[in-house]
């Protein structure tokens, strides 16, 4: 596993983290042994970082909670990043994030769900936020406090971005970013990069079309993925990016691995940003810690590009 300065941070994580809103049920269910078993696997693959919410999990909650007991006695070799601004927004029962003390009380239930007394990475998790001048306010007054390590926003809008980092505030971002959605390569990374801030990848594999799994006409089934399927337009975006899937498996040569490629991608940009892939069983895990294993040349990442985009594609090497 490659590890990396992470913005300025003072962190040095894993250029590939876990996400774990999977190990929650909301894309299928998974019990919790093996939700356990999936994190500490990571871990032993050189994983140490953690990307997780307050949102998460069916019932809401669950993936800090199974996250909190796996780390139990490892606290000390992993960075934990959550995201407060969610809670009930999918049982209809939103809490509202209007003052600092609101904020001071979801982090302070984030720290019991995850078994700990401090967050490397606090994010607020409202990506269209006109006025975050009460999640600064919060932060701040937790960091200063010990409870937070850094803080950030999970966004992709430059501009919600730059209104979080009005005073240089914002250390680190979320943003979702893959082979199947490369807007934030023109204007968005680069201001990270600019800025000093931090990149965690979401969606590095397209919410698992890159895992190469599936083909053109796949129904998914999960509370997530779903949604996919609300309107024509939506139904025909999924046949599309299916397609182009299909093109760049087809065009990669026998024994090479299209997680892998993906996951290196996104991770070789230069602002060095950290891939969070999720993954719902140990072997998941540790398939994709060994993307971290190396990153990709300039050249290799535009053939990449070009591969998803040709009609046809010859296999080169």
């Amino acid at each position: 596993m490659l590890y990396r300065k992470f913005g300025q941070t003072g962190m040095e994580v894993s250029t590939i983290g876990m996400g774990t809103w999977n190990i929650g049920n909301q894309w299928g269910q998974v019990d919790e042994e093996t939700a356990l078993a999936t994190v500490r696997a990571a871990v032993d693959s050189g994983i140490n970082l953690f990307d997780c919410a307050e949102s998460y999990g069916i019932p809401t909650g669950l993936s800090e909670e199974r996250l909190g007991k796996a780390l139990v006695g490892m606290r000390d070799r992993v960075h934990l990043v959550t995201k407060i601004g969610r809670w009930g927004r999918r049982t209809g029962q939103m809490v509202p994030m209007t003052t600092v003390d609101m904020v001071r009380l979801c982090t302070h239930a984030c720290l019991y769900r995850l078994k700990t007394d401090w967050i490397d990475i606090m994010l607020c998790h409202e990506g269209k936020i006109e006025d975050p001048s009460v999640y600064l306010e919060g932060f701040e007054q937790l960091k200063t406090q010990g409870y937070l390590r850094a803080y950030g926003i999970s966004t992709d809008s430059l501009d919600v971005l730059k209104r979080f980092n009005v005073n240089n505030t914002c250390s680190v971002v979320e943003v979702e970013y893959s082979l199947l959605n490369r807007n934030p390569e023109s204007e968005f990374l680069p201001y990270c990069q600019e800025h000093g801030i931090a990149v965690l990848v979401r969606g590095p594999l397209g919410k698992g079309l890159l895992s190469g799994k599936y083909a053109p006409g796949t129904v998914f089934t999960d509370s997530v993925r779903s949604e996919w399927y609300a309107d024509d337009q939506k139904k025909a975006k999924l046949e599309r990016k299916l397609a182009k899937v299909a093109q760049l498996k087809s065009a990669l040569q026998p024994g090479e691995e299209i997680v892998t490629a993906a996951i290196r991608y996104v991770t070789s940009h230069p602002v060095q940003p950290v891939a969070i892939p999720g993954a719902k069983s140990p072997a998941q895990a540790i398939a994709n810690a060994k993307a971290g294993d190396a990153v990709l040349s300039e050249a290799e990442r535009k053939e990449l590009v070009r591969l998803t985009k040709k009609e046809k594609t010859a296999v080169t090497k």
